[in-house]
């Protein structure tokens, strides 16, 4: 909790130059160079550019950028291009070398960050993809304005030859809004991890709450009821599925098999490829074992199990 006020604290006090004064928000104004570690604050931002864990970010409130390196550590706040400028100095410096190869992004659900698919990261780096998190602020944006992020991401995505998704819960419908303006001719395959796609029978249960709307910003809505209208992806997508593998299910308030928050029938969605149903809860399914496997047999052949 106190590292979430505290990096509120920062967004609401201007940064300073040397002099003390407020640093100029103009394009003219110089990067500010940081070299301290964030505080935090993961629902605040959004993901518009990575190179080699390196990533730009974009601040869901005040709408201005940072530039952090794979540890976390703020080299530069401001405007896009000021950061974008640092970024092109320290590829020169550190002799960073282009991206290629296969890449698969990774967008995680409501309420978490890329941290949560840390197992699921490391195995498909151990098969030769280059592993792309992607963080957003799921409390704050809809699932359209993280979208226009995505497709941002996905741009600075230079050198990579392909691209897959593995989206977990709200994260698939921000893939699946991905599809309603852009399209990215590297784009490969989908996979959708208990996803609501025909909406969420919880979030429209308490949708009309007030501490339904403070808690889940925009997006709250679009899981209870806007769901089913977004795109089917036009690339091959397969579902997955968590469950006990019985007509009652975790959650006693969802009617049917369910993994605790999502029904098994509301994941499905017409065009799936390929469809596997998990014992496991909604929260588990980006380190379960037999998920990862599933996920990277999908990404290889459009399959979740061999032939």
């Amino acid at each position: 909790m106190w590292l979430a006020a505290a990096s509120l604290l920062v967004l609401l006090v201007p940064p300073r130059t040397g002099s003390g004064e407020p640093m100029p928000r103009g394009d003219s104004a110089p990067p500010r160079r940081w070299y301290n570690k964030t505080l935090g604050g993961r629902q605040f931002w959004c993901d518009v550019l990575w190179f080699h864990g390196w990533r730009i970010q974009q601040n869901a409130f005040t709408g201005h950028y940072r530039l952090l390196d794979p540890r976390n550590y703020r080299h530069a706040s401001g405007t896009y291009p000021q950061c974008q400028s640092r970024l092109e100095e320290i590829k020169r410096q550190v002799q960073l070398p282009p991206l290629q190869g296969t890449a698969v992004v990774l967008v995680h659900g409501f309420g978490r960050s890329s941290r949560s698919f840390k197992t699921m990261a490391e195995a498909l780096r151990r098969r030769g993809y280059v592993v792309v998190p992607f963080d957003y602020s799921s409390t704050r944006q809809s699932v359209h304005d993280v979208a226009r992020c995505l497709h941002r991401l996905l741009q600075s995505l230079e050198g990579v030859q392909r691209i897959h998704l593995v989206a977990h819960s709200l994260g698939g419908l921000v893939v699946r809004a991905y599809f309603q303006h852009h399209r990215d001719p590297r784009l490969g395959r989908v996979v959708l991890l208990g996803v609501p796609n025909q909406g969420a029978e919880l979030a429209r249960r308490f949708s009309d709450t007030h501490a339904f709307r403070m808690v889940f910003g925009p997006s709250g809505h679009q899981l209870a009821h806007e769901a089913k209208n977004l795109p089917v992806p036009p690339v091959p997508f397969g579902v997955l599925a968590g469950g006990r593998g019985d007509d009652k299910g975790y959650n006693p308030l969802i009617p049917g098999d369910d993994d605790g928050l999502v029904s098994v029938a509301s994941t499905h969605l017409k065009g799936e490829a390929d469809f596997l149903q998990v014992r496991c809860t909604h929260g588990k399914l980006k380190r379960h074992r037999q998920v990862i496997e599933a996920v990277e047999c999908f990404l290889r052949s459009g399959r979740f199990r061999p032939e």
